[in-house]
Parts: structure tokens; C-alpha cells; sequence
């Protein structure tokens, strides 16, 4: 899996930072607040997905997203309105409450140490970037962006958002490597077919919010882990063979 690697590109949320529940917990919180229907039996996470994908080609998908959720819970608040509300539920959340998964940490500093660059490559807002980068104790504590990162792409570095692999051929670019010189990890089936679409071997770690796409998940990807204690493990080994 490293044989021939330089460089390691990481999603972000769902893969190095377990933030897809956070979200649906934000979403529930805003729901409640901003409307008079009850909270329906849907999958949050699944509808945010389905709606943001829809309104793509909007100038801001979250804002249309949000226009949704006002028709749909019968809120007498405007769209701009809740999207506001939604960013300052989410304030707190992503300083204080999003964290990196369990020993993600201690795989980033193996790759460090055995001299990959590392890269995150994420459909993330900039600003949700830059309060994980500079306000979130959690994450700046145990693996600082800034120190472990060559580079961090956010949403605002591509026009196209995944599947489609600008963001990877940014990066190919801009470290001057070869697409056989990289590994991306990733959580969610659109960051695999991304990972295809550039033409770049792609390690999936699982995540329970992707399990509506497990099959083609894992039929798409090169190599599967359960957690980032396996993939250490197996990365270690693979280190120790290759000396």
C-alpha cells in the first residue's frame, strides 16, 4: 500500500475527525428550533446529502439547503435567517466539541516520522477549516494542521467538489508528483470515486455514516480498514518488510 508513496491525502470529516454525527446533531438542534412540524423519522445526515447535492450548482448550496428545511418544518424564519441560526449552533460544536477519531494522532506522526507529505483534500467549508485550524483545542493539541499538514484544501481551493478529482489534480500539481506516488484516505463513497476519477489509489476507514454505500465502497477502493489502529498496524508492518 506505501510501496512507492510519497504523499498521504486525507478527507477530513468522517475520516480523520468523526464530525458527521456532530452534524446531524446540529441539524436536529436547528430543526427543532426554527419550526412548528415534529422531527420526522429521516436520516439527517442522508437528507442534508441529497439536498446539497441537488443544489450544487447553486451559489451557496447550504443556503438553499437551509430554504429546504424552512419549507419543509414550516418555519416562519427566512432562509438566510436559519442558515445564521445554523452557524452559530455549529460554533461551538466545531471549537469545542469535534475531535480526531481514536489514534489518528499516532498515524499521522508514523507517517511524519517515515518521511510521507501529508495533505487533507476536503469538501469542507473554509471557515469550518479555519476553526479547526485555530480555535479547537482538540485537534490543535494532538496533531496541529499547520505542523502536520504540507497543505490543506478546503472547498474555496476547486471549483468542483467531489467526485470530481480537481482537488486531487490541484495537489498532484502543486507537490509535482505522480498520481502512483500518492494514497488518499477517505470515509464516503464520493471520496472514492473521486479517488477513481483521478486515477490514485484509495484506502477506505470505515465509518458508520457511510454504511448506505458500503458495498460500492468497497468495491471502489483499494484497501479497507476498520479503525486508524489497523491501518497503523498494517502500515507498520509493511515498513518493517520493505527495510
Amino acid at each position: 500500500m506505501l510501496k512507492n508513496k510519497k504523499v498521504i491525502i486525507f478527507d477530513l470529516d468522517g475520516t480523520l475527525i468523526d464530525s458527521v454525527g456532530i452534524w446531524n446533531e446540529i441539524d436536529e438542534i436547528l430543526i427543532k428550533k426554527i419550526g412548528t412540524k415534529e422531527l420526522d423519522d429521516v436520516d439527517i445526515g442522508n437528507q442534508r446529502d441529497t439536498k446539497l447535492k441537488e443544489y450544487k450548482s447553486f451559489p451557496d448550496a447550504y443556503l438553499e439547503y437551509c430554504g429546504f428545511l424552512k419549507d419543509k418544518y414550516q418555519s416562519e424564519m427566512s432562509k438566510q435567517e436559519i442558515k445564521k441560526l445554523r452557524y452559530e449552533i455549529a460554533d461551538r460544536y466545531l471549537k469545542e466539541v469535534v475531535d480526531y477519531k481514536p489514534n489518528v494522532e499516532k498515524f499521522l506522526k508514523f507517517l511524519k516520522d517515515n518521511g510521507f507529505i501529508l495533505v487533507i483534500a476536503s469538501t469542507t467549508n473554509d471557515s469550518t477549516i479555519e476553526k479547526y485550524k485555530y480555535y479547537n483545542k482538540n485537534i490543535i493539541e494532538k496533531a496541529n494542521f499547520e505542523d502536520t499538514f504540507k497543505l490543506v484544501y478546503a472547498k474555496g481551493a476547486v471549483k468542483e467538489i467531489k467526485p470530481n478529482p480537481e482537488i486531487h489534480y490541484k495537489i498532484l500539481n502543486e507537490l509535482k508528483v505522480k498520481k502512483e506516488e500518492c494514497l488518499i484516505i477517505e470515509d464516503a463513497l464520493v471520496g472514492v470515486e473521486a479517488a477513481n476519477n483521478a486515477g490514485i489509489e484509495v484506502a477506505v476507514i470505515y465509518d458508520r455514516y457511510s454504511d448506505c454505500n458500503r458495498i460500492q465502497i468497497n468495491e471502489l477502493s483499494n484497501y479497507q480498514f476498520k479503525d486508524f489502529n489497523e491501518i497503523l498496524e498494517s502500515c507498520k508492518l509493511e515498513v518493517m518488510e520493505n527495510k
